[in-house]
């Protein structure tokens, strides 16, 4: 795949907690220079990062990040906050303790109130593949689908494991297209990325994707 075709795929993340308004800024000219699909931050930076870039990359944030396991009032609050503050995408964590409850009706219910609550924008749904059975990966694609969230997200990179090909293969074969996909999480060559989007991913979480093509570019071995 071309460079470009790539990047335009890329969410470009910045979501470590010591990160400081410069880095932010940095990762938003990258992104400018790079044409990625958004930039991902935490949402304390929402409001900046949409001044500062003024149009020219989407916004993305994430809500309850990265557990998962906060109310889900306080979630809605989140989006809807970081919604005023100009973020048109949003990459949710699901309840993974309800999920293994058995609460799947709770979970669902969940999606759908933040879905319901950033309107027509974007909604991915991490369901932090790492953790659940294979069992509990499908029943969370019917539930995110059901839900009407816009993507499913195998991961939030701050769990045991990211995106693996199994996974991106499973999402494809139980979303059936009602829903987008999302990988993220260990993303390390562009081979990675090409695969990822030939098994079906929409889109690529990662803070790597720049600096992996650029130094391709350069004819490093990276």
């Amino acid at each position: 795949m071309k460079r470009e075709e790539i990047l335009a795929k890329v969410d470009h993340t910045l979501l470590k907690p010591e990160s400081t308004w410069e880095q932010i800024r940095t990762l938003c000219d990258e992104a400018v220079a790079n044409k990625t699909a958004s930039i991902c931050i935490n949402s304390g930076y929402v409001k900046q990062a949409v001044a500062y870039l003024a149009g020219r990359v989407p916004v993305c944030t994430v809500i309850g990040f990265p557990l998962g396991a906060m109310s889900t009032e306080a979630k809605i609050f989140e989006a809807q906050q970081a919604l005023r503050d100009g973020a048109v995408e949003f990459d949710m964590v699901s309840n993974i303790g309800d999920l293994k409850s058995g609460e799947y009706k709770k979970v669902e219910d969940e999606i759908r109130a933040i879905k319901e609550a950033v309107g027509d924008k974007v909604l991915k749904v991490i369901i932090e593949t790492c953790l659940l059975t294979e069992e509990e990966k499908e029943k969370m694609c019917d539930i995110v689908c059901d839900a009407g969230a816009d993507f499913i997200k195998t991961s939030t990179g701050f769990s045991t494991g990211g995106a693996t090909f199994d996974d991106i293969a499973l999402f494809a074969r139980c979303c059936r297209g009602r829903c987008k996909i999302k990988a993220a999480g260990g993303i390390r060559t562009v081979s990675d990325m090409e695969r990822f989007l030939e098994l079906g991913a929409d889109r690529l979480g990662t803070s790597s994707a720049i600096k992996i093509l650029d130094n391709v570019d350069a004819g490093n071995n990276y």
